[in-house]
């Protein structure tokens, strides 16, 4: 480790500010010079008992806490002569392992793997720790190839045309792109697609060239991932038997509309097949008579959804139990393997997920090896909300595929207990903004000119409007934004509606007892059941640092490291939001979500509602037009491609 400084050694001041030592806090790091402890030779547990409210025995965590970092530290070491942040530290360890230090100084552009790192940032290192360090060096080309698919991936692609990657690599200075793509394939992180096989004409002289433009490049991870979809649904599909007689859907028929008792009917007999609709269609319904059919045939059911309070509703609907898609597998804690895979089955006939449009190709991929053969899986979801938050478009690539039945139910059934909300959604999932009548206020639209305004407005409605003229308790109502910034995005709109419901000064990892809540991260090891990714809950109390928080599944210990994935959530985005549903909506769109603007986002933010609906519309004409044009990218994937060769 580096020598000290007079001033002290600025890679262990940069370290201990960057927030790198675990158990450290700002406070105390700002108290380590008067303590002595300037560089890390100085740090042990005795002189760390010189800090004011330090104890021996957390002393002694410190110091085991700090030795534990080691692998970071170096990693900084690094950063820091290289002069960039140390921050890009964080995740080194997890990412690159314990050696961390040692495969930068052997290939620096390894640094790209970390998050917030640009292309910049590694050059400047390779710069560093390289003697002749030159822009055509094959670990830049291969690392610039793994960086422009992992971009990709941000937007949902799992897949990039091979000449998009070239034309990357050329704007970066390649010189030979071609041998930089083959690096990267050779490197075992990246997959080389090639274009279809075309059968030749029958009077055709020769064989017909494959066209080059249709080859494609996947980051490893996320090809695999498609290919175990479409093999694991072929598979499915090979082993289904008839669980019972169509004629047995008569038992739980009534009130069923002949779509719906189709959907029952198709479950027991396909291996894997969909039920989609928008709300208000009766998925629920159908879902719920297909459980007790197959309860009273003795058949066992496994229910499931992304989330946990979808995964709490559907238990409510049907009656039995459900749980998240990831407590189902065994997901474990943070490393992002799951128990039940190939080797550990699940034990059901019958796999039911709903919110199906959440899924992406990784948990995907992990649910369907989790099914032996013969199992039954049905997929529930509406295809016109936003896609999943992680790459891939499973439920439309397996719709567009053809390879699975699909029962699309399109009769509006919850006319009477969800008329104005449903009938708008309706009309947006068609493309159409509609003037909906609502006289008992089901839906109301309030509109605002610009940010602050739509900002006061959304305050107004959770704190007073809709408790006093609707009698909905504030703590069942939930702000949904599609932004983070600005007046009426979810930072300053927590700040807002904390100050009016919950007021205090976050003493406690800044929150207080009584404060929403939400998850941005899975942390599903904590205690009894931990928490998944966009779960909202209240802040019940506080132990050694520690915070009790009630989410729909019931209530967590947050410790360590997950405290940091906690945000306020009385305002979350659309993206957080989906999944699941609250009695009273407040769907606020400011001028700055223009461009952001989706008929997928609109619509599920509109469909979050279970009983009222608010609209604080400031985005001016960027809403119909968002509506209209639907205006969302198509994600590049090859799981319908693979699919639909495999059904040939």
């Amino acid at each position: 480790m580096s020598s000290p400084s007079p001033t002290g050694d600025p890679v262990f001041a940069a370290f201990c500010a960057a927030g790198l030592w675990p158990g450290l806090g700002k406070r105390a790091a700002a108290e380590l010079p008067a303590a002595g402890i300037t560089s890390p030779d100085e740090v042990s547990a005795d002189r760390l008992l010189a800090l004011p409210r330090v104890g021996k025995q957390r002393a002694e965590r410190l110091f085991s806490s700090f030795l534990a970092a080691g692998p970071t530290y170096e990693v900084v070491e690094l950063l820091v002569g290289a002069g960039l942040n140390a921050r890009l530290a964080v995740s080194s360890a997890d990412t690159l392992g314990p050696d961390a230090a040692r495969r930068l100084r052997d290939d620096p552009w390894a640094l790209l793997s970390l998050t917030g790192v640009t292309l910049a940032d590694a050059d400047r290192l390779a710069i560093t720790v390289l003697s002749g360090a030159d822009r055509q060096d094959s670990r830049r080309g291969r690392a610039i190839v793994s960086l422009t698919l992992r971009t990709a991936t941000r937007d949902g692609h799992t897949v990039l045309p091979a000449d998009l990657v070239v034309a990357a690599l050329q704007a970066e200075g390649v010189a030979d792109p071609a041998a930089a793509v083959l690096a990267a394939v050779e490197s075992g992180d990246v997959l080389d697609h090639e274009p279809p096989f075309v059968e030749p004409d029958e009077d055709a002289e020769e064989m017909p060239e494959p066209d080059p433009a249709l080859r494609m490049l996947s980051l490893a991870r996320y090809g695999m991932a498609e290919e175990a979809v479409a093999e694991n649904v072929h598979r499915l599909v090979a082993t289904s038997r008839r669980i019972a007689d169509p004629a047995s859907v008569r038992s739980v028929a009534k009130g069923l509309d002949p779509a719906q008792q189709a959907a029952v009917a198709q479950v027991l007999g396909a291996g894997v097949s969909l039920l989609t609709g928008g709300p208000g269609t009766g998925k629920s319904r159908t879902v719920a008579s297909l459980v007790k059919l197959l309860e009273a045939k003795g058949t066992e059911v496994a229910l499931a959804a992304p989330t946990g309070r979808a995964a709490k509703r559907l238990e409510e609907l049907t009656d039995h139990p459900a749980v998240t898609v990831h407590r189902l597998l065994g997901a474990q804690g943070m490393t992002g393997g799951f128990a039940r895979n190939e080797e550990w089955p699940l034990d059901a006939d019958v796999v039911v997920v709903d919110e199906a449009s959440m899924l992406d190709v990784e948990l995907t991929a992990a649910l369907l090896e989790a099914c032996p053969d013969g199992t039954h899986l049905l997929l529930v979801g509406d295809p016109a909300q936003l896609p999943s938050i992680g790459p891939g478009h499973v439920l439309g690539d397996l719709i567009d595929s053809r390879a699975v039945p699909v029962t699309e139910l399109t009769t509006l059934h919850r006319q009477a207990a969800g008329g104005a909300i449903a009938r708008l959604a309706t009309g947006v999932r068609g493309g159409e903004l509609v003037h909906v009548e609502s006289p008992d206020r089901e839906v109301v639209i309030v509109p605002a000119t610009g940010s602050a305004e739509a900002a006061r407005r959304v305050v107004q409605l959770v704190t007073d409007s809709i408790p006093r003229a609707l009698g909905i308790d504030p703590a069942t109502v939930q702000v949904v934004t599609p932004v983070h910034r600005g007046p009426a995005g979810t930072i300053e709109l927590n700040k807002a509606l904390k100050a009016a419901l919950n007021p205090g000064d976050g003493t406690v990892f800044g929150f207080d007892v009584g404060d929403r809540v939400v998850a941005t991260a899975n942390h599903l090891d904590l205690e009894p059941i931990g928490f998944a990714n966009g779960e909202v809950g209240v802040v019940t109390g506080t132990g050694e640092g520690s915070l009790t928080v009630d989410f729909s599944s019931g209530p967590v210990t947050v410790n360590g490291s997950a405290l940091s994935d906690l945000r306020h959530g009385w305002a979350i985005t659309v993206h957080r939001a989906q999944g699941s549903e609250w009695p009273g909506v407040v769907v606020v769109l400011p001028p700055e979500a223009g461009g952001m603007l989706s008929r997928p986002l609109v619509y599920t933010a509109l469909t979050r509602a279970q009983k009222h609906l608010s609209i604080v519309h400031a985005s001016g004409a960027a809403l119909a037009r968002a509506v209209r044009e639907v205006d969302v990218r198509p994600r590049r994937t090859r799981l319908a491609t693979l699919l639909a060769e495999l059904t040939e």
